[in-house]
């Protein structure tokens, strides 16, 4: 392969952000290339506007400057700032909320563990227990949970002072800490942290302490038949009780978190016009590149210095980039036009009406190889009217035989879905009964692809299932 096709080919795979950082390092490697920066019509609107808000803000400026010169040198004496000026309303959020969101706002930004060691020094340690504490919270995770042991971490420390007593009483204080529910060993634990955290008038607390603390095995169950036998409350009285405990939070630590997410950005986008779909580059998920003007008319000069030589190898591979993200936007439309074109139904009426396709169809109807049509929906998206979706969700494969018709897997998953969704509750729908059902429905499968399918979207059984309600 010449390097113009191994470069096409390497930039073809490359995700949307793996394509940035490509073309950002190109750009501060190859003096030939930079940002096509022409300004069209709808941005100098935006910067017209811009400016007459600046032209607002200044005359505002100027307005607060000729206020501030008539302030007074001195107030009267039986006067008070209030009454010369005006002050501001106060702010409609109370205290504790304003408390509250400053304790978030700053923990966000240090951390869990940052936010805990810091309300180490307002708890009063002795230099043993802040020791102590420090080894603890080293050992608590993003979650908020300790996954050490008090045994142990005493142990480690090598000092008759420092007992598995000594380390317990450290954890129960930090477990006071915020955010509420921090420190515990595991679900259980955390959950009576936040329920003893609240306050003490809140209605069946002591019920629902009571049932974490006695019948977790049951809670975790959903076994709601036995809690009720009991715990002796009644339906209402125990629907009550797990709302409670629902609304305790299951990872405390995940309020405070300085996690980094890649946010997907799709490269092609789908809409309707006229009666039928369009596909369109998303033109924002990269950089528009031209070739620097100035430096490549420096190239005419014709002599054979090194820095000449230089400057036309650069002009070369700008070129060949250019020309590689092309073919790539190129492909990456006719893919994307090609799954359109045929999982229109999928568009126009959801995933129960997806259409069976492998990737071998599409090479031959686009005349690509196989591999290079798995090299363009890898890790690219496109954004349709029912979400964002990878190009590889459109791909499924057959399913059924010449007499019933071929069916997609994601379509047969789409009704399985359904129809647990809508089952009754107290009759949860067999897997058997699934097939009898979609059989009714043209789609014959054996009741074990049934239960393939139903594990592939984390469904639990029909016996799981009634249990859990």
């Amino acid at each position: 392969m010449t390097p113009q096709l191994q470069q096409a080919i390497r930039l073809l795979q490359l995700s949307t952000l793996e394509l940035d950082a490509e073309i950002q390092q190109a750009l501060e490697e190859n003096l030939m290339l930079e940002v096509d920066e022409e300004i069209d019509e709808e941005v100098e609107e935006q910067l017209s506007t811009a400016e007459s808000v600046d032209e607002t803000v200044d005359t505002s400026t100027q307005e607060l400057n000729t206020a501030a010169d008539n302030i007074p040198d001195e107030l009267p004496v039986d006067a008070d700032w209030s009454s010369i000026y005006d002050t501001p309303a106060p702010r409609s959020r109370d205290a504790s909320q304003e408390s509250e969101w400053d304790i978030s706002s700053i923990a966000a930004e240090t951390g869990l563990r940052d936010h805990l060691l810091w309300q180490t020094c307002l708890a009063s340690f002795t230099d043993i227990e802040q020791q102590i504490a420090e080894v603890i919270i080293d050992e608590i995770d993003d979650d908020g949970f300790f996954n050490g042991e008090t045994r142990i971490t005493s142990e480690s420390f090598h000092s008759e002072l420092i007992t598995p007593q000594l380390v317990e009483d450290v954890l129960k204080r930090i477990q006071d800490f915020d955010p509420a529910g921090v420190g515990a060993r595991d679900l259980r634990e955390t959950l009576i942290i936040q329920l003893h955290q609240l306050a003490a008038d809140t209605p069946l607390r002591g019920k629902a302490i009571s049932l974490l603390e006695n019948w977790f095995d049951l809670l975790a169950e959903n076994n709601t038949l036995m809690l009720r036998l009991r715990t002796g409350l009644d339906k209402e009285a125990l629907k009550d009780v797990l709302t409670l405990i629902r609304s305790c939070n299951p990872r405390p630590g995940e309020s405070i978190s300085t996690k980094s997410y890649d946010y997907i950005v799709p490269d092609v986008t789908i809409i309707r016009h006229n009666d039928r779909w369009v596909v369109e580059s998303n033109s924002e998920n990269a950089p528009a590149l031209r070739i620097n003007a100035g430096y490549a008319g420096l190239i005419k000069r014709g002599d054979r210095s090194h820095d000449n030589q230089l400057m036309r190898d650069h002009l070369q591979e700008a070129r060949w980039l250019l020309k590689s993200l092309q073919s790539r936007r190129e492909t990456l439309l006719r893919v994307a036009q090609s799954i359109i074109s045929r999982q229109q139904a999928f568009l126009d009426r959801g995933a129960e009406a997806m259409r069976p396709m492998v990737m071998r169809e599409l090479a031959e109807e686009l005349e690509l190889h196989e591999s290079t049509i798995s090299r363009a929906v890898t890790n690219k998206y496109m954004l349709t009217p029912r979400g964002i979706f990878e190009f590889r969700y459109f791909f499924s494969s057959h399913v059924g035989n010449e007499a019933t018709g071929n069916h997609s897997s994601t379509a047969i998953r789409a009704r399985i879905k359904k129809m647990i969704h809508s089952e009754e509750p107290g009759r949860p729908l067999s897997d058997n009964s699934i097939t009898t059902l979609l059989k009714e429905q043209g789609i014959s499968i054996a009741r074990r692809t049934v239960a393939k399918y139903r594990d592939s979207m984390s469904i639990p059984s029909s016996c799981d299932r009634k249990r859990m309600i």
